[in-house]
């Protein structure tokens, strides 16, 4: 099953205390000592109480409801906690692709704006590109019952992870200038910061991403120059 990094506890990450570095939020280096929070980003014993969002609460339910199922007829399940997948091709949209949805948006002068925590764009994500996720996946399939029913977090980590501040800074650089509004107005589902750790993946399954963080980019921007029309065929669809 192919969960989200939303099914932790919005609360909690709410609740973190953040400092700011290089355009970005970073925890606070003296409470990195709270449950579920570690250097490497959130580990799978982060809070999961609700609230989580709509999104996430249905994506922790049928966490459950595939466990049951497992259980019920004996079928290895396996649960994979994904961060945000990017890529070239990903539709354009801000809700489930917004690294895609911000650089296409960019390249082609779109308004966009920075929403929530003071309007600043610090806000923090990391990235995953799909091809790294499918050796785990090929692994979980070809295995009987090895690690079965233990949630993991599969994400791009700290390395892969960019603040929408430093993702318009990457956006300059490559495309030129262009304005971001700013709205300091909360949503009430945003998180000011969410990296998976993803130990347990490394120590389960000798898993980890692989693609750089400027390599993902690039490949959106030059998806972004060779579709200039994307952003519109992805609202279609």
């Amino acid at each position: 099953m192919l969960s989200t990094s939303r099914v932790y506890s919005l609360f909690s990450l709410l609740k973190l205390s953040l400092d700011v570095r290089n355009q970005g939020f970073v925890p606070c280096s003296n409470r990195i000592s709270e449950p579920g929070l570690t250097a490497k980003g959130i580990t799978e014993s982060f809070p999961t109480t609700p609230p989580l969002s709509l999104y996430g609460s249905s994506k922790l339910a049928s966490e459950i409801m595939a466990l049951e199922y497992g259980a019920a007829f004996q079928i290895p399940v396996y649960i994979n906690r994904c961060g945000v997948l990017a890529g070239a091709g990903q539709f354009g949209k801000p809700d489930q692709g917004i690294f895609s949805y911000w650089i296409h948006s960019y390249f082609e002068h779109r308004p966009l704006k920075y929403i929530g925590f003071g309007g600043s764009g610090y806000q923090v994500r990391d990235c995953l590109h799909p091809k790294d996720l499918v050796p785990l996946l090929l692994k979980q399939m070809q295995s009987s019952t090895q690690h079965a029913g233990r949630p993991i977090n599969v994400g791009g980590g700290v390395q892969n992870s960019h603040s929408l501040a430093q993702l318009s800074e990457w956006c300059a650089a490559r495309f030129g200038p262009h304005s971001i509004e700013c709205d300091p107005e909360e949503r009430q589902f945003d998180v000011p910061w969410l990296i998976l750790s993803t130990t347990a993946a490394e120590e389960l399954w000798d898993w980890r991403p692989l693609t750089p963080l400027e390599v993902i980019l690039n490949e959106i921007a030059n998806h972004a120059r060779e579709n200039p029309r994307w952003l519109d065929w992805s609202k279609e669809i």
